[in-house]
């Protein structure tokens, strides 16, 4: 038997460094893998200047705000495409360091064989853990919505069926039965949306956010949010 058979119970029982976009799917696979393991710390990667995250152009004020709400430390590195990968398998490396045995990840489908973070994890000597892997889109996203997480939509590519009145919207049972409807993934796995989550039972207290003016850059829409500073 392969390791694989064991990515979506790899946290259970093991020191862990999470991958993380401050998205639904990363925290509910926090949340998740939190249940059976020692959670080390958060690993995001940024835009080469360092500004917003690579993965959903999070400023990183909100994901330190996220992280601290949460109760771990974050480590990010600015990263091109280009290095990516090397600069990921640094962080790898260092979390490793610190006592870490496997890497999270929030991702729901991987072919079992040959797919990029089973490749990183291994060339640092992590196992994966991957506890939304092979779930139902509906049933995940129901789940987060049911444990009390909320989040917000921040992206959408308008070619996919979402549209920019879609921004800012929370998601709700009711947002992902319209969401069905209209033919969309409600997990927006195709890359039809992204969320960022302010507040749920993963955090001590909600994170205040104010939504910016929608920006759109060719199929894309965005809402920028910032923190509230009291």
């Amino acid at each position: 038997m392969t390791a694989v058979v064991d990515w979506k119970n790899g946290a259970n029982g093991q020191r862990f460094i999470a991958s993380f976009s401050g998205g639904k799917d990363s925290v509910l696979a926090l949340y998740k893998a939190m249940k059976v393991g020692k959670a080390l710390g958060l690993i995001v990667m940024l835009e080469e200047e360092g500004k917003r995250s690579r993965s959903h152009g999070t400023p990183p004020d909100l994901i330190q705000a996220q992280a601290e709400s949460i109760g771990l430390p974050v480590y990010t590195a600015p990263a091109s495409w280009a290095d990516y990968e090397e600069v990921f398998i640094h962080l790898l490396e260092d979390a490793k360091k610190q006592g870490a045995e496997v890497l999270v990840t929030g991702d729901l489908e991987l072919t079992a064989h040959g797919c990029w973070q089973d490749k990183v994890s291994s060339i640092v000597g992590l196992k994966l853990g991957m506890p939304l892997w092979e779930m139902d889109h509906r049933e995940t996203v129901e789940e987060f919505i049911r444990l009390g997480f909320v989040s917000i939509v921040v992206t959408v590519n308008l070619t996919l069926g979402m549209r920019e009145d879609d921004l800012g919207r929370t998601l709700t049972l009711a947002f992902v039965e319209e969401l069905v409807a209209r033919g969309i993934d409600p997990c927006g796995e195709g890359g039809e949306f992204h969320t960022t989550v302010i507040d749920g039972p993963l955090f001590k207290q909600r994170i205040s956010v104010h939504q910016g003016e929608i920006i759109t850059h060719g199929e894309y829409a965005f809402l920028p949010l910032t923190l509230d500073h009291v």
